[in-house]
Protein backbone atom coordinates (compact mmCIF):
# COMPACT_ATOMS: atom_id res chain seq x y z
CA UNK A 1 0.00 0.00 0.00
CA UNK A 2 2.74 2.33 0.79
CA UNK A 3 4.22 1.62 -2.99
CA UNK A 4 0.90 2.60 -4.45
CA UNK A 5 0.67 6.06 -2.38
CA UNK A 6 4.06 7.12 -3.25
CA UNK A 7 3.81 6.34 -7.12
CA UNK A 8 0.55 8.69 -6.70
CA UNK A 9 2.43 11.08 -4.39
CA UNK A 10 4.54 11.56 -6.98
CA UNK A 11 2.16 11.73 -9.85
CA UNK A 12 -0.20 14.30 -7.96
CA UNK A 13 2.23 16.88 -6.52
CA UNK A 14 5.22 14.99 -4.89
CA UNK A 15 7.33 15.77 -7.87
CA UNK A 16 6.38 19.72 -8.18
CA UNK A 17 6.81 20.19 -4.03
CA UNK A 18 10.30 18.24 -4.27
CA UNK A 19 11.30 20.90 -6.82
CA UNK A 20 10.07 23.37 -4.21
CA UNK A 21 12.47 22.23 -1.73
CA UNK A 22 15.46 22.04 -4.19
CA UNK A 23 15.28 25.61 -5.36
CA UNK A 24 15.06 26.57 -2.16
CA UNK A 25 18.06 24.64 -1.16
CA UNK A 26 19.67 25.77 -4.16
CA UNK A 27 19.06 29.76 -3.32
CA UNK A 28 20.52 29.07 0.23
CA UNK A 29 23.53 27.51 -0.80
CA UNK A 30 24.49 30.68 -2.95
CA UNK A 31 25.61 32.11 -0.12
CA UNK A 32 28.23 30.87 2.38
CA UNK A 33 26.19 31.10 5.33
CA UNK A 34 23.28 29.20 4.22
CA UNK A 35 24.89 26.37 2.76
CA UNK A 36 23.64 24.17 6.53
CA UNK A 37 20.00 25.34 5.38
CA UNK A 38 20.58 24.43 1.82
CA UNK A 39 21.36 20.93 2.88
CA UNK A 40 18.84 20.22 4.78
CA UNK A 41 16.42 21.77 2.39
CA UNK A 42 17.74 19.01 -0.22
CA UNK A 43 16.85 16.74 2.75
CA UNK A 44 13.45 17.14 2.87
CA UNK A 45 13.33 17.08 -0.97
CA UNK A 46 14.47 13.50 -0.69
CA UNK A 47 11.73 12.84 1.95
CA UNK A 48 9.12 14.80 -0.48
CA UNK A 49 9.50 11.85 -3.54
CA UNK A 50 8.69 9.31 -0.74
CA UNK A 51 6.74 10.44 1.87
CA UNK A 52 4.76 7.42 3.48
CA UNK A 53 5.80 5.12 6.43
CA UNK A 54 7.85 8.29 7.63
CA UNK A 55 7.47 9.99 10.71
CA UNK A 56 9.11 13.27 11.32
CA UNK A 57 10.25 13.77 15.26
CA UNK A 58 11.30 16.98 16.17
CA UNK A 59 13.98 18.14 19.08
CA UNK A 60 14.72 20.97 21.19
CA UNK A 61 17.71 22.94 20.85
CA UNK A 62 18.52 26.64 20.86
CA UNK A 63 20.44 27.12 17.82
CA UNK A 64 17.87 24.97 15.65
CA UNK A 65 15.60 27.65 16.82
CA UNK A 66 17.46 30.38 16.07
CA UNK A 67 17.85 28.94 12.61
CA UNK A 68 13.92 28.29 12.46
CA UNK A 69 13.32 31.80 13.04
CA UNK A 70 15.80 32.71 10.56
CA UNK A 71 14.00 29.91 8.28
CA UNK A 72 10.47 31.58 8.94
CA UNK A 73 11.47 35.32 7.84
CA UNK A 74 13.39 34.30 4.56
CA UNK A 75 11.11 31.72 2.99
CA UNK A 76 9.54 29.04 4.87
CA UNK A 77 6.34 31.00 5.99
CA UNK A 78 5.54 30.80 2.43
CA UNK A 79 6.18 27.20 2.06
CA UNK A 80 4.26 26.33 4.63
CA UNK A 81 1.09 28.72 3.67
CA UNK A 82 1.72 26.42 0.24
CA UNK A 83 1.55 22.98 1.46
CA UNK A 84 -1.05 24.34 3.92
CA UNK A 85 -3.87 24.56 0.73
CA UNK A 86 -2.62 21.82 -0.89
CA UNK A 87 -3.46 19.94 1.62
CA UNK A 88 -6.77 21.74 2.07
CA UNK A 89 -7.77 20.93 -1.32
CA UNK A 90 -6.43 17.39 -1.57
CA UNK A 91 -8.77 16.94 1.63
CA UNK A 92 -12.37 18.14 0.21
CA UNK A 93 -12.39 14.23 -1.55
CA UNK A 94 -12.45 11.05 0.63
CA UNK A 95 -9.64 10.21 -1.89
CA UNK A 96 -7.28 12.57 -0.91
CA UNK A 97 -6.99 12.62 2.69
CA UNK A 98 -4.05 10.51 2.82
CA UNK A 99 -2.36 12.97 0.72
CA UNK A 100 -3.28 16.24 2.24
CA UNK A 101 -2.36 14.46 5.68
CA UNK A 102 1.13 14.23 3.69
CA UNK A 103 0.95 18.14 2.50
CA UNK A 104 0.03 19.06 6.25
CA UNK A 105 3.47 17.12 7.43
CA UNK A 106 5.16 19.13 5.16
CA UNK A 107 2.94 22.35 5.83
CA UNK A 108 4.96 21.96 9.61
CA UNK A 109 8.21 20.91 8.58
CA UNK A 110 8.50 24.46 6.44
CA UNK A 111 7.50 25.72 9.78
CA UNK A 112 10.30 23.74 11.67
CA UNK A 113 12.67 22.37 9.79
CA UNK A 114 15.39 22.34 11.97
CA UNK A 115 15.64 20.10 14.95
CA UNK A 116 13.67 17.51 12.68
CA UNK A 117 14.68 13.93 12.08
CA UNK A 118 13.07 11.87 9.93
CA UNK A 119 12.40 8.08 10.81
Amino acid sequence: MKLIGNILWVLFGGLAASFLWLALGALWCITIIGIPVGLQCFKFAKLCLLPFDKEISYGKNTVSLFVNILWLIFGGLELAIGFLLAGCAFCVTIIGIPFGLQYFKFAKLSLMPFGAKVR
